[in-house]
């Protein structure tokens, strides 16, 4: 099988690109990716690209066709990743999200691919009562759930003929990885935990949130690309974790705090109602993959990521403002795009005023 992921170098892509390569062993896996994050290794003993067969570099969204001849199989990792950095770049957020995804969706298809895997968001769930399923209204908030719920209605709208398209509508990430995030909010909790001894929850700490661990979203892509079209369809779109795992975030603080001991919280009992709260439910997940379900639970993804900060000397009391805010180094890149741009013309309009002298 020779398998493409898109986005493979950001913060899930190296854990998916270590589980396939043990679980998939013959399998010829190549990355895609801008690089823009490739800088970001936290407690990474190799480059993780390594792993891969090979690597390329450039933008989804202009993904060349020569890359998906002979290509089984496309796992869509790529995207402006967060709300944050979706309400500030939202062009971006729907062209790669939404747009570059069908698109190359549809070559790869047309080009003979016969998988299809498109790492999506319950946060499409938005807001409501009770627990989610994949029958429930959709009511996304922000532009980030928004370009999700486009991306799946143009994969559902696709001829998939033979092949197989799946949707996996992942709970919130959380766990260590090669590229640590930490505007993710488990893992933000064990920072301010490690680092400062100190958890501050900004909402109210009532909004609810479920889990799902990096190492269990790679087993889950690995299903996807050898699930069985019979089951459940060749398009589907499924919630991926567990009912075991739905938290309110005051849950998730306290267990952090107790987890790693001598550490205060505190909530916002002032702050705005945080719309963003969904219980989801799992059971189709349960029922269509019973060999693939979520083994990692709450203690032992806290456990990982202490561990792995440790590991790598992790103390900045600051983070908030550091490279582990994926919208941060984004802003950067932007500006230094900017900058290049601006002296490229200005250069450009020294040469023309020469030549007019």
């Amino acid at each position: 099988m020779r398998i493409l992921i898109t986005g493979n170098m950001g913060y899930v892509g190296p854990v998916v690109v270590r589980h396939l390569r043990r679980a998939i062993p013959q399998a010829v896996i190549m990355g895609y990716d801008s690089g823009y994050f490739g800088h970001c290794l936290t407690a990474a003993s190799r480059l993780p690209e390594t792993l891969a067969d090979c690597q390329y570099f450039g933008d989804v969204r202009a993904l060349p066709d020569t890359l998906l001849a002979g290509v089984d199989a496309v796992v869509y990792l790529a995207a402006v990743s967060n709300d944050p950095m979706g309400t500030r770049y939202e062009e971006a957020t729907r062209s790669i999200n939404n747009e570059a995804c069908a698109d190359i969706a549809r070559r790869a298809l047309a080009a003979g691919a016969k998988r299809f895997v498109f790492a999506s968001s319950c946060s499409m769930y938005g807001f409501g009562e009770g627990s989610h399923s994949e029958t429930h209204a959709l009511n996304p908030l922000t532009a980030y759930s928004r370009s999700k719920v486009a991306a799946e209605r143009a994969l559902a709208r696709m001829d998939c003929g033979e092949a197989t398209v799946t949707s996996l509508r992942f709970a919130t990430a959380c766990g260590m990885s090669d590229r640590l995030r930490l505007d993710l909010v488990l893992n933000d909790f064990v920072a301010g935990a490690i680092a400062a001894r100190r958890i501050t929850v900004f909402s109210d700490g009532t909004p609810w949130r479920p889990l799902i661990d990096v190492k269990d979203m790679a087993r889950a892509i690995e299903w996807a690309l050898t699930r069985d079209p019979r089951d459940a369809g060749h398009y589907l779109a499924v919630n991926v974790g567990t009912d075991s795992c739905n938290y309110q975030v005051r849950q998730l603080a306290d267990a952090v705090a107790e987890a790693i001991g001598d550490t205060t919280v505190t909530v916002n009992p002032d702050a705005p109602p945080d719309n963003r709260s969904y219980r989801v439910d799992f059971s189709l997940f349960a029922r269509i993959a019973p060999q693939h379900q979520p083994r990692v639970g709450l203690e032992e993804s806290i456990a990982g990521l202490k561990d792995g900060m440790e590991q790598m000397g992790f103390h900045d009391s600051d983070f908030r403002s550091s490279d582990f805010m994926r919208l941060h180094v984004l802003e950067r890149h932007v500006a230094e795009g900017e900058a290049r741009r601006q002296a490229v013309l200005a250069a450009a309009e020294a040469l023309n005023t020469a030549d007019e002298q």
